[in-house]
C-alpha cells in the first residue's frame, strides 16, 4: 500500500478520535446494545437495531483511522529549516495580482483539509501549484473558475 501525507497534527487528531472511539463510544454501545436485548424479541426491538447500527459505524470508523495511521507518512515542518519553499504541511500566505487580496492556507493531507479553516489538500489545485514554489515566486493557478496570478509574499514552517 501506498503511504498517504499527514501532518503531526492530524495524525494527534486521528489519533485521539481513535481513543475516545475504543474508550468511550464502543462502551457505551455496547452497553446500550445489552440493554436493548433484554426488553426480548429481537426482531422488532427499534432500540437493538439502532444500538447494532451505530456499532457497525464505530467499528468501521476505528477500522478506516487504524487503516490511515498505518499507512500515514508523518511530517512535522516545525522540526525542518525554512528555506522560503512551499512544501507539505507548510503555512502559505499568496496575494492575488488582480484583486489585490491576501489568502494564507496550509497545505495538508486529505483528511485533514478543511476550506472554513483555511486547510487545503495537498492534491488540491491550489496547493499542487504552489507546491516547489518559492517565497516571492509568481505563480499562475489552474483553478476551475479559470487562471489565478498570485504572488507568494511569506512561507511558514509552523
Amino acid at each position: 500500500m501506498s503511504q498517504y501525507p499527514m501532518t503531526a497534527h492530524g495524525a494527534q487528531l486521528l489519533r485521539d478520535e481513535l481513543n475516545e472511539l475504543k474508550t468511550k463510544t464502543r462502551p457505551r454501545i455496547i452497553q446500550s446494545i445489552a440493554e436493548a436485548r433484554e426488553h426480548g424479541d429481537l426482531k422488532e426491538n427499534a432500540e437493538y437495531h439502532a444500538a447494532r447500527e451505530q456499532q457497525s459505524f464505530c467499528e468501521g470508523r476505528i477500522q478506516d483511522i487504524e487503516g490511515k495511521l498505518s499507512n500515514a507518512q508523518i511530517i512535522d515542518v516545525t522540526k525542518m529549516e525554512n528555506k522560503g519553499k512551499v512544501i507539505f504541511g507548510t503555512t502559505v500566505t499568496i496575494l492575488n495580482v488582480d484583486t489585490d487580496e491576501e489568502t494564507t492556507y496550509r497545505i495538508v493531507g486529505d483528511d485533514e483539509a478543511d476550506i472554513k479553516q483555511n486547510r487545503i489538500s495537498v492534491n488540491s489545485p491550489i496547493a499542487r501549484g504552489l507546491i516547489g514554489k518559492e517565497l516571492d515566486d509568481m505563480v499562475t493557478i489552474q483553478t476551475p473558475a479559470g487562471s489565478v496570478e498570485v504572488e507568494i509574499i511569506e512561507v511558514q514552517y509552523i
